[in-house]
């Protein structure tokens, strides 16, 4: 372990976990802990689209500082978006209400492949300053003597390929299977050329004052573990083990991965999040002892009554069993239309009984 590692764990309790060393209680953020349940944000969202948010650092910080202190929640993930590093790649995408991400020119061919660029990694910095921004704000110690820690991220190679091949989110991912199965060539280049992107997208939030890096494999879940193995461990333990060289820990997550954990653990991240499919024991069980877990309450409980809600909340605490190397969080991000008390009162919780 780097001593930059060691000197981020002193200060925040969020790191320690990450970490699996002692802390004096659960750490606890959100995934999607600023977003369009926040009437905060949606003040914002009124002057300027997504992109404009991700794309302005002094808006960007604004966002994720808003939420870390409203909620009052143990670290805070900037506000950016997976797909940015598609446009200094050479790929344009938008966003379509209704539809969400669009690439109107789906990336299907070696060709196509071969055409992207790798060495524009620097636009990206735009991120690095929201960070810059993000972590002056933060600091020195909070009231509680706990350092707030700052998570950047990026995109997992297959997730971020799956975007490109289908030109958006999918169900059933044919396009992208179909360049996996039958065009090894394109799909050794992609996965090349995404992880050199990465890579230096990271470096750019690791040097800015990100603590930690969390990779999103959102749609690893509709693989089988013959394919993640085949196809996705190898690029993407590359990417973990060259984020870690930085000197930060690694988040890696993951939606309906259950069956695909113990796998997901080869890639030697620190920390596997966990969705709300599986029990945390059970999860923490296929992640093996060395390795920390973050989770995992089902985002749409915190439409729930205050009793069950806090059923739940005590129910993940409880599997947790107080074990070095848990950070409380939801399966997956919180959904618009949460009520924002709710998320406030799960953070409280936490707070007394982890």
């Amino acid at each position: 372990m780097s001593q930059e590692i060691q000197h981020s764990a002193g200060s925040s309790r969020f790191v320690r976990a990450c970490l699996r060393q002692p802390v004096d209680r659960t750490p606890v953020w959100f995934l999607r802990q600023a977003g369009r349940y926040m009437p905060e944000y949606m003040a914002v969202r009124k002057h300027h689209t997504l992109l404009d948010i991700c794309r302005t650092p002094a808006v960007a910080a604004e966002v994720t500082i808003t939420a870390a202190e409203r909620l009052g929640v143990d670290a805070a993930i900037i506000f950016a978006d997976l797909l940015l590093p598609f446009t200094p790649m050479g790929v344009d995408f938008e966003f379509v209400n209704g539809e969400g991400p669009v690439v109107h020119a789906p990336i299907r061919s070696f060709e196509q492949v071969k055409a992207l660029r790798t060495d524009r990694a620097d636009e990206l910095n735009y991120v690095a300053k929201s960070i810059e921004k993000v972590a002056k704000h933060f600091a020195g110690p909070r009231t509680d003597g706990d350092q707030l820690g700052i998570i950047g991220f990026c995109g997992a190679p297959f997730t971020l390929a799956s975007y490109m091949i289908e030109g958006g989110s999918s169900r059933n991912y044919i396009e992208t299977k179909k360049m996996m199965y039958s065009d090894g060539a394109a799909w050794g280049m992609l996965m090349e050329k995404l992880l050199t992107v990465l890579v230096a997208y990271a470096a750019q939030q690791v040097e800015a004052g990100a603590d930690v890096i969390q990779v999103f494999d959102s749609w690893a879940g509709a693989l089988s573990v013959a394919d993640y193995r085949q196809y996705c461990l190898a690029p993407t333990t590359e990417l973990v083990k060259r984020i870690q060289a930085l000197g930060v820990p690694v988040i890696y997550f993951g939606v309906d991965t259950a069956s695909l954990l113990t796998t997901m653990r080869e890639t030697g991240a620190d920390v596997l999040g966990l969705d709300w499919r599986v029990p945390l024991d059970e999860g923490w069980r296929l992640a093996g002892p060395g390795c920390a877990v973050q989770g995992n309450l089902d985002p749409i409980t915190l439409f729930a009554p205050q009793d069950v809600l806090k059923a739940r909340v005590e129910e993940v605490l409880r599997l947790a069993g107080g074990k070095p190397g848990h950070i409380f969080n939801l399966g997956h991000g919180i959904v618009p239309g949460t009520p924002v008390d709710n998320v406030i009162q799960v953070v409280e919780w936490v707070k007394q009984l982890g």
